[in-house]
């Protein structure tokens, strides 16, 4: 409407030939003249799209013929298109409709059986912020000095805040838990970090467990793991992601690592503190943030298990306990862990890792050979 109001008011304007402004405009000479009569009769309203609907149907069903095809479903309401058509056709009806068209008909009769309504979305937000942060890498993409670039996310889960937004060269333990230690440094500790199953966080042999959750859960940070393929589970960095490409990846050619890390934290700053959001009733996300309470310690603090056994995860990730071997995990090599009778199963033997239950160990089993390890039973998986 804007371009074409635009359009007949320069057109009435002299000095500029009418067959250039329409190449200027992008129409044809036909099309201008049409903008222009439209407006000579009915003002900037007549500027407006009309409809494309033809005045004429001479294909369109006869209206004996649709209330054919209405009786008939009204007398076996369980008939859809085509059987309805088939059924016109043995009865020797001439000029039957397709089934689609039957099936169209049935449907502005308000006579289609009304299909089950999709159930409620199941979503979750946490309460607060820093009690959930979502991480993971958006899909990689190449620059034009030829590195790819890996960009690494993290997401407040109640205030949808962006904490990380690094143009990392690579999906490494110790590029993400530098990115990660910077976070912390400047807004805390989460109660969680949930990720998904990739690496670096995702299993390591068997075990859930690598050397980045070990390192967070030393810190006091428990880590939980999306269900696999099952991308839902992390909804908010997937749909930041989506956003994240149409509003900043798409928009630039990126000469390389530097460029990229030059104009992620401008977007980040418009996200955050500038961009209205929908899931906040149009508020910015800064507006629903404020920094956790506990602060990153300057080392990591010391593994202590009172009252526990002790053990000394070897480097195959594996201890003796009571004769037998175990696998923990080889993220915890040259760790110790606690162990303790459970109290609530008789025969069970609880694992702690830094105050964290990693599972526990089934002694009523028979007793394996002693280059067998038995397994580490983990505990149920905690809901994000």
């Amino acid at each position: 409407m804007s371009q074409r109001y635009e359009f007949v008011v320069l057109a009435g304007q002299s000095g500029l030939a009418f067959s250039e402004l329409c190449r200027r405009f992008g129409v044809s000479r036909k099309t201008g003249y049409k903008w222009l009569q439209r407006y000579r009769d009915g003002g900037v309203a007549a500027l407006s799209d009309r409809s494309r609907r033809p005045q004429h149907s001479p294909r369109q069903t006869p209206p004996t013929m649709t209330d054919e095809v209405i009786a008939l479903r009204v007398a076996q309401p369980a008939w859809g298109g085509r059987k309805l058509r088939r059924r016109l056709q043995d009865l020797g009806h001439s000029l039957v409709p397709s089934a689609s068209t039957c099936t169209a008909i049935l449907r502005r009769a308000d006579l289609l059986s009304a299909r089950p309504a999709p159930g409620p979305l199941q979503r979750f937000e946490r309460a607060g912020p820093n009690e959930l942060w979502q991480m993971d890498h958006k899909g990689d993409f190449p620059t034009q000095s030829g590195q790819r670039c890996y960009p690494l996310t993290l997401l407040d889960d109640h205030s949808r805040f962006n904490l990380v937004l690094a143009p990392s060269g690579n999906q490494r333990t110790p590029t993400v838990q530098a990115a990660l230690q910077c976070a912390f440094e400047h807004y805390g500790l989460p109660e969680t970090i949930l990720c998904d199953n990739g690496p670096p966080w995702g299993n390591d042999d068997r075990s859930a467990h690598t050397a980045l959750s070990v390192w967070l859960l030393r810190l006091g940070v428990r880590v939980v793991h999306g269900r696999p393929y099952h991308p839902q589970t992390q909804g908010k960095e997937e749909r930041f992601h989506r956003t994240l490409n149409a509003e900043l990846l798409t928009r630039h050619t990126w000469r390389d690592l530097a460029h990229c890390a030059g104009e992620f934290p401008r977007y980040r700053q418009c996200y955050n503190f500038e961009r209205p959001h929908d899931a906040l009733q149009g508020d910015t996300p800064a507006t629903h943030y404020q920094p956790s309470v506990r602060s990153v310690p300057p080392q990591l603090p010391a593994l202590e298990y009172p009252n526990m056994d002790v053990r000394v995860v070897r480097d195959k990730g594996v201890i003796t306990y009571r004769g037998q071997t175990w696998t923990i995990g080889r993220a915890f090599a040259a760790l110790p862990v606690g162990l303790r009778p459970s109290p609530q199963a008789d025969g069970q033997c609880e694992v702690f890792f830094a105050g964290y239950k990693l599972g526990h160990l089934d002694l009523t089993q028979p007793k394996r050979l002693r280059h067998l390890a038995g397994p580490l039973v983990p505990p149920s998986a905690p809901q994000p």
